[in-house]
């Protein structure tokens, strides 16, 4: 067995794999035809999105939308960065919402949170040291 996908469902794929470009750098890898589908680059497991219609589609009807309204879903985005406060201050200049300022943790670990323009939670933190 091996992880292979994360696949987030959006509003707009085109403008997710573009937040998520601005907001931490990850270039687009794929974008279908269709602009239902597209994945990111991001290292070995992939990061991809697709629409809420798709979602629909695949889970006939067993469905629930992240609403960035609400408290976000109980699933959360990694994203490691060596500079954890810098990430979030590029992330939130690229429109995310703040949740949490980066704060170091009792193991050493810095760590920040906030949302993205669909709703989906991400944590940004620092390498676990150990």
């Amino acid at each position: 067995m091996k992880f292979g996908y994360t696949i987030v469902y959006v509003t707009s794929v085109p403008d997710a794999l573009a937040f998520y470009k601005d907001a931490f750098g990850f270039e687009t890898r794929f974008l279908h035809e269709s602009g239902e589908y597209g994945e990111l680059q991001t290292g070995e497991t992939t990061l991809a999105f697709a629409s809420h219609a798709m979602g629909e589609m695949n889970l006939g009807g067993h469905y629930q939308k992240a609403d960035p309204a609400t408290a976000p879903l109980g699933v959360e985005l990694a994203f490691v960065s060596d500079d954890v406060g810098a990430a979030y201050a590029k992330a939130i200049a690229a429109g995310a919402v703040a949740i949490k300022e980066p704060v170091e943790k009792p193991w050493g670990q810095v760590v920040a949170y906030v949302r993205a323009k669909d709703g989906s939670l991400i944590e940004l933190c620092s390498p676990v040291s150990g």
